[in-house]
Order: structure tokens, then sequence, then C-alpha cells
């Protein structure tokens, strides 16, 4: 079977440099905006196409890492000091002498395939010239693209180690993206010896289009004659379309495209001919019900599967086991060592919010929706600002679960504070039901007073008042307390909206926050 194992990049797009390993089945990247979640997959689409009409359309200069390039423009700018791409994809044994070697930055014996993005040596004088001019003149037309395996053999055209599908569902109406999908199913249905036949085939029934279809226009002129373009850029490839039911898929929705593209990747009948699908965004376009049908079909895959996803469900519902995450630098974080219960609680979990959480830099996990909706207004109190403007993110979970985010906090080293209720006993239910989890980045926040064993008692304790007035006496059966115990969330949020600038929060709360916010 055909794996990758891992990628070392070397100055490629926002990564100076990047080492990243992968699962024999299924990768899922996940991460804020401009993390790199997508570069890894654009990476891997280079490598294994071994195309270099497909690195030159996108250019070598919006390649390379920024930094790397003004680092070397204000140095001494000697040739030999000019930075280099290298993408190193690392295979797992294929007993293919030509896969294996040396050929790569770590130096070690193995399979595997190499982008190397270098100077042209031939060029020197041109490149010593360009560099001497005093500007920011970086000489990236003398950039030369090669593909080679470990053992420095050269790869590309039709001579390629591994199949692969990238599907983009975030550019699905984008035309180039269509035109290069068209050509990878193309290129991955028909045989080598097929294609040179309809190459034939289809150059000549354009010449019997001249010939006899245009034949009466022609004799209708003069010198110059009506005919068809020639080459690679008009041949077979370039008109091909894919269509379901006789209807183009570009003439369909977005969401319809998105979904024919990935399933025709994941279709039976073709993943013999594929060892590798990537897929960026598949959530894009839709629907609630088509994501599940999507995730049902990707979960079941036998290929290795790489996905980029801002998608809670994607995340949750493929397994967090499967997860990488993506920070603002240094190499991404596996959640591969979460216990099975954990990761299946959140594959069974209906609503988890688990991306949230991954992504905030700082967290407040509390336990009700009566907490979580004064949560802001009580934020603002201690602090003076707003929550949602401070990097902090609140999070309601089921008190049963909150075990389950700390494993993954911990795992990342979050930063979040636990406010939940001491239900009658603080030492057994926040301290010692919490020692595993509790450190300098986790911490719980409970009343310590057993008689206060729940939010609802700690708030009206602390601002009775203003709930005697918001609950006027006489206007229910219950008393106020009573009343909020019962209807936690409408009675937090008819306080928010009546007095939410006057409450004060419990001591617990207050200690949480100016915590949190440190």
């Amino acid at each position: 079977m055909k794996i990758i194992k891992k990628m070392i990049l070397k100055n490629f797009k926002k990564f100076r440099s990047l080492e990243v390993c992968f699962d024999k089945r299924m990768n899922v990247f996940i991460g804020d905006n401009e993390t790199g979640k997508s570069t890894i997959l654009s990476a891997l689409d280079f490598v294994l196409s071994g195309s270099k009409s497909k690195v030159e359309k996108i250019g070598v200069e919006s390649l390379f890492n920024v930094d790397v390039i003004k680092e070397f423009l204000g140095g001494d700018r000697k040739i030999e000091n000019l930075p280099e791409i290298i993408i190193d994809v690392y295979l797992s044994e294929q007993n293919n002498p030509d896969l294996n070697g040396k050929n790569n930055i770590s130096q070690e014996v193995s399979d595997g395939l190499r982008l190397h993005c270098l100077p042209l040596t031939d060029f020197h004088p041109q490149i010593r010239s360009a560099l001497s001019s005093g500007d920011d003149n970086f000489p990236f037309e003398y950039y030369a693209i090669k593909f080679l395996t470990f053992s420095a053999e050269p790869y590309g055209g039709f001579r390629k180690y591994l199949k692969h599908l990238m599907i983009d569902s975030s550019q699905v109406n984008n035309e180039y993206a269509t035109r290069e999908y068209v050509r990878d199913i193309y290129a991955l249905t028909a045989k080598n010896e097929e294609k040179y036949k309809l190459k034939n085939e289809y150059r000549q029934s354009r010449r019997d289009f001249v010939a006899k279809s245009l034949e009466a226009l022609n004799s209708r002129l003069d010198k110059q004659k009506l005919g068809l373009r020639y080459g690679d850029r008009h041949g077979v490839e370039a008109d091909l379309i894919i269509t379901e039911n006789e209807i183009p898929i570009e003439s369909m929705g977005k969401g319809r495209q998105s979904f024919i593209k990935t399933e025709f990747a994941l279709n039976k009948k073709n993943e013999s001919e594929i060892d590798v699908i990537l897929l960026e965004e598949p959530e894009n376009h839709l629907s609630y019900i088509n994501m599940k049908k999507l995730i049902n079909r990707i979960s079941i895959t036998d290929k290795q599967l790489f996905v980029a996803t801002h998608s809670s469900l994607i995340v949750s519902r493929l397994g967090l086991n499967f997860v990488q995450v993506m920070p603002e630098s240094g190499n991404p974080v596996r959640l591969q060592s979460l216990t099975k219960d954990t990761y299946e609680f959140f594959i069974k979990v209906p609503d988890s919010n688990i991306l949230e959480f991954l992504l905030a830099p700082k967290l407040i996990l509390v336990e009700g929706s009566a907490e979580y909706i004064l949560m802001g207004a009580m934020y603002k109190r201690i602090t003076g600002s707003e929550i949602d403007d401070s990097g902090v993110h609140v999070i309601s979970v089921n008190g049963l679960s909150f075990k389950r985010y700390l494993e993954i906090g911990k795992l990342l080293g979050k930063k979040i504070a636990v406010i939940r209720d001491n239900d009658g006993n603080y030492d057994e239910n926040c301290v010692q039901n919490y020692a595993d989890y509790s450190s300098n980045s986790i911490k719980i926040f409970s009343d310590t007073d057993n008689n206060k064993m729940t939010f609802e008692i700690c708030f009206y304790q602390s601002n009775s008042s203003l709930c005697d007035e918001v609950f006027k006496s006489g206007r229910r059966k219950l008393t106020v307390q009573s009343h909020m115990l019962s209807n936690k969330a409408d009675a937090a949020l008819e306080i928010l909206l009546k007095k939410g600038n006057e409450i004060q929060t419990p001591v617990y709360i207050k200690e949480a926050i100016e915590w949190i916010k440190n």
C-alpha cells in the first residue's frame, strides 16, 4: 500500500521550516486563517503531480517564504546564499529502487519524492547583475523547478509514483480549478496507451471537421481560410468536461458540484485508481444533510485522506484522533494520544463546539446556559472590556463532559478556566475530581460553600435585590430563587435584558475572570 509517512518543507509559503507526520488513513487539519492548512495540501498536490506547469501557473514568487526573501535581500546577496524551496514527501517502503535514497533534507535512506526549486547555474552572470542593482530585485525568473525521487531520479508527466486527486471546494466555480480537476480525472481513468490513441483520434476528428464541415465556408474565401487551433492547449484534455445526466457540472449549483467531485474521488469504482485524496474545505456550499452524507462516505474510505476544514461537524465525526491543530507558528499538534472514550464521545455528541474549543487562545468552560448567557455582562463588569474583544471564548458544556474537553486542553497546553457548581460537596466535586487536570494553565473555580451548590443560588445571593425587582413577588407562585432554578435560561436572559449593566458577579466567577484575563 502506498502511504505518505511525513513531509518536510523548507522556505515554502508561510513556512521557513516545517515537519509534519501523517496518519496512514486519515489526516484532518484545522487552524485559524493563515495558519497553513491549505499550504500543506498544496505542497502535497505539487509533489504528487510532478507538474512543472502547475507550479509555474502559481508562480515561483508566490511560493517562496516572504521572510527568507527579505532576509536574503537585506544581507550580503551572495549567489551561493540564494534560498531554495524544498518539499520532501516521505513514503512507506515501496520496494522500488528508483524511489529509495538519501536525496532529502534529513539525509536518511527512505522512499520518497522531492520538489526542489533552485537557481539555474547557467544564468549566474544575469543573477549577479540583478542582485547588484541595489533595489529589492530578487531573481525569481532564474529559478528552476525539479521533481526528483529520493534516489535523485527525475519524475513527472506520465511517470508518477502515486495517483492523487485534489478537490478544492473553496474554488468550485474557479475556471482553472475546474479545468485542473477534469484533467486529473482524465489522467486517473485513462491508461497511457488510451491517452495517445484518444489524442490522435481527436486531432484527426478536428482535421475532418475543417476538411468537411468548413469546406463550404472556405470555398467562399480567397487566400485566408477558417481552421481550428491545434496543440496541447486545444486538444482532447482541454476540451473535456464532466457531466451528470448530460448536464455539465459547472452549470450546477456550487453545493452539487462539491458533492459530485468528492463523491467521484470516493467512488468504489475509482478507489483502485487513486492512492491519495486531498480535500480542501469539503463543507463549502453543502447543506447540513449533504454534509452528513459526505462525512459518512469519507469515514469508510480506505484511501489515505488529507482534509483541511473549518467544520466542527467534520472534525468531530471523523474523529479527533485524526486531527492536527495548526498553531500560529511551529509544527502541527496531533491529537492521536487522546483516550478512546474521549474521541468517541465527540463523535457521538450532537453539538460539541469542538472547533471553537480547539482554536480559541483562552477558554472559560461553564456548566449551563444561565452562566453562558450572563458571562459577557459579568466579564465586562469586572474587566471593563467586551469578552469578544479579549480573545476569551466561553463554551457551555454538560458537567459530565468537562474532563473530555480538559483532556484535549491539557494536550494543547491551553489556558482554561472551568466554572462549575459544587453540587453540595466542593472538595469531592471540584478539587479531587479534577486533580489530574489542574495545572498552571487549567484551573477549576467554584463556590467553596457547600450550601451554595449551584450558580443560580450564588448569583441570587449576590444580586438578591436586583432579582427580586426583576421577578416581582406575586407574579409567580414560586419564590424568586426557586423560579430561577426552575427556569435557568429564561431567567438569565430576562436579567440580562433588564439589568445587565447592574449585576454583581459572584466571587468565584470574579476570580475566574481575573485569572483568565491575565
